[in-house]
This record gives structure tokens, C-alpha cells and sequence, in this order.
């Protein structure tokens, strides 16, 4: 599907319990894919897509992209990853911008800050983002969580549900700070 217009996609992350983590503990990603959004927090545009799926920790795994414990990093990490793997494979050149309420993951997938942690999959999320950003205008974009901001409290959302094991709520039956 090509896309003309810039595309902003929210990303978000969710573990059920971010102390002790062990490879054991849940964890989601969603993100979601909107055009005609400002990004001044209204909300506006609409939704063209969405994923989210659970954090894969087990090397052996379809899907395992360097997860070693399910954290709320390394969901965040994950939601990245799985955005920038969309845009690999959208069809389209428009300028995207990747707005998300973690710094942690948007300086590290974008190599601003050097992975303390997280290693392997900070080094493949930085590697899409390169790839990414050779094809097309890639920025990134902090957004405050928890703030009533409609897509970024979708991407939660999304996240919170993959946690659970659970599928999203649709659109039309979701309301924003609904979790």
C-alpha cells in the first residue's frame, strides 16, 4: 500500500511487573500507524494500521529479535523494532516520524545512547533504523506518557493487551486511557 502523506506511528511497551524480570516475566509491544496526525497531542488522523504481539525471549522462537527478559525496555525496544520492520515492507518513501513515551528506547534504537543492557536487541533495532533511514526521512519524536494523547494511549493499549495475552480492544469500542 503506498502511503503519500508522513506517516507517524506511536509505540509502546508494557510489562506486567518491571522488578525481578527473568525471561519468564510478561511483556508486550503495539504500535500504531496514523496519517494525517499533527503530533501536537489532539489526536487527529486516522489509523491505517496496528500490531502488537507479546516480547519473545527464547532464542529458538519465530519472532525472537534479541529479547532477553521481558521488561518494560525491552518492550519498548520490541515496539521499535516491529515499526521499523512495518516500514521496511510499507511500500512507500513518505517521511515518517516514530513518536513513543520511552527515551530509553528511542536513544538507543536510534544509537544516541550506547546500550548498557539489552544489547543484542538494541544492536538490531539500531541496524533497522539505519536501513530504515536509508530509504526514507526517519525521525523520532518523545511524547509524555499517560497524558490523554490519543494514538500514544492506543499504542498502549496494544501493549498492555499483548502483555495480557489478550487481543485489542477494535477501534470503534476503545476509549483513550482505556487499557
Amino acid at each position: 500500500m503506498a502511503i503519500l502523506s508522513k506517516i507517524s506511528i506511536y509505540v509502546d511497551g508494557s510489562c506486567e511487573e518491571n522488578r525481578n524480570v527473568s525471561s519468564e516475566t510478561p511483556a508486550g509491544w503495539g504500535f500504531c500507524v496514523v496519517i494525517g496526525d499533527t503530533g501536537l497531542g489532539k489526536g487527529q488522523g486516522e489509523i491505517i494500521t496496528e500490531k502488537s504481539g507479546p516480547v519473545i525471549t527464547e532464542k529458538d522462537s519465530e519472532g525472537y529479535i534479541g529479547s532477553e527478559v521481558g521488561s518494560n525496555n525491552t518492550a519498548e525496544l520490541c515496539a521499535l523494532a516491529h515499526a521499523l520492520k512495518w516500514l521496511l515492507v510499507d511500500g512507500s518513501d513518505a517521511p515518517a516520524v516514530i513518536r513513543g513515551d520511552s527515551q530509553y528506547a528511542l536513544k538507543i534504537g536510534t544509537g544516541i545512547w550506547k546500550a548498557k543492557a539489552n544489547k543484542e536487541l538494541a544492536l538490531n533495532v539500531q541496524k533497522l533504523w539505519r536501513e530504515v533511514s536509508s530509504l526514507r526521512n526517519l525521525t523520532q519524536e518523545h511524547v509524555r506518557a499517560h497524558r490523554g494523547h490519543r494514538w500514544n494511549e492506543r499504542a498502549d493499549h496494544l501493549a498492555f493487551r499483548a502483555m495480557q495475552g489478550k487481543d485489542a480492544l477494535p477501534l470503534q469500542f476503545w476509549k483513550p486511557g482505556k487499557r
